[in-house]
Protein backbone atom coordinates (compact mmCIF):
# COMPACT_ATOMS: atom_id res chain seq x y z
CA UNK A 1 0.00 0.00 0.00
CA UNK A 2 1.40 3.40 -0.90
CA UNK A 3 1.05 6.42 1.26
CA UNK A 4 -0.02 9.67 -0.32
CA UNK A 5 1.16 12.75 1.48
CA UNK A 6 -1.65 15.23 1.94
CA UNK A 7 -1.12 18.86 2.61
CA UNK A 8 -3.66 21.26 3.93
CA UNK A 9 -4.58 23.81 1.32
CA UNK A 10 -4.06 27.44 2.25
CA UNK A 11 -7.14 29.39 3.28
CA UNK A 12 -8.86 31.12 0.38
CA UNK A 13 -10.21 34.65 0.55
CA UNK A 14 -13.72 33.20 0.81
CA UNK A 15 -12.53 31.14 3.78
CA UNK A 16 -11.21 34.37 5.32
CA UNK A 17 -14.61 36.04 4.81
CA UNK A 18 -16.37 33.06 6.33
CA UNK A 19 -14.12 33.17 9.40
CA UNK A 20 -14.79 36.90 9.88
CA UNK A 21 -18.54 36.45 9.43
CA UNK A 22 -18.63 33.63 12.00
CA UNK A 23 -17.29 35.88 14.78
CA UNK A 24 -19.81 36.77 17.48
CA UNK A 25 -20.15 40.37 16.28
CA UNK A 26 -19.48 39.60 12.61
CA UNK A 27 -17.54 42.07 10.48
CA UNK A 28 -18.00 45.32 8.60
CA UNK A 29 -17.49 45.63 4.85
CA UNK A 30 -14.34 47.69 5.53
CA UNK A 31 -12.88 44.96 7.80
CA UNK A 32 -13.57 42.27 5.21
CA UNK A 33 -12.12 44.39 2.38
CA UNK A 34 -8.94 44.98 4.37
CA UNK A 35 -8.58 41.29 5.26
CA UNK A 36 -9.03 40.09 1.66
CA UNK A 37 -7.52 42.96 -0.30
CA UNK A 38 -10.77 43.24 -2.25
CA UNK A 39 -12.73 46.40 -2.98
CA UNK A 40 -15.90 46.91 -0.98
CA UNK A 41 -18.24 46.12 -3.90
CA UNK A 42 -16.42 42.80 -4.37
CA UNK A 43 -16.96 41.93 -0.71
CA UNK A 44 -20.67 42.68 -1.04
CA UNK A 45 -20.83 40.47 -4.13
CA UNK A 46 -19.08 37.62 -2.33
CA UNK A 47 -21.53 37.87 0.55
CA UNK A 48 -24.54 37.94 -1.79
CA UNK A 49 -23.26 35.15 -4.02
CA UNK A 50 -20.55 32.82 -2.77
CA UNK A 51 -21.46 32.80 0.93
CA UNK A 52 -25.09 32.03 0.12
CA UNK A 53 -23.99 29.33 -2.34
CA UNK A 54 -22.06 27.77 0.53
CA UNK A 55 -25.41 27.52 2.33
CA UNK A 56 -24.91 30.37 4.79
CA UNK A 57 -27.66 32.74 5.82
CA UNK A 58 -26.24 36.24 6.25
CA UNK A 59 -27.62 38.65 8.85
CA UNK A 60 -26.99 42.39 8.83
CA UNK A 61 -27.21 44.68 11.87
CA UNK A 62 -26.35 48.32 12.40
CA UNK A 63 -24.20 48.75 15.52
CA UNK A 64 -23.09 52.24 16.58
CA UNK A 65 -23.80 53.57 13.08
CA UNK A 66 -21.74 50.83 11.39
CA UNK A 67 -23.37 48.00 9.43
CA UNK A 68 -22.03 44.60 10.45
CA UNK A 69 -22.64 41.29 8.74
CA UNK A 70 -22.56 37.83 10.27
CA UNK A 71 -23.49 34.26 9.50
CA UNK A 72 -26.66 33.25 11.32
CA UNK A 73 -26.55 30.01 13.23
CA UNK A 74 -28.72 27.19 11.89
CA UNK A 75 -32.24 27.38 13.27
CA UNK A 76 -31.89 31.06 14.21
Amino acid sequence: MTSIATTKRPASKLDTLEKLLKREHGASIAEMAKATGWRQHSVRGAIAGAMKKRGHRIASDKVDGCRRYRIEEAGA
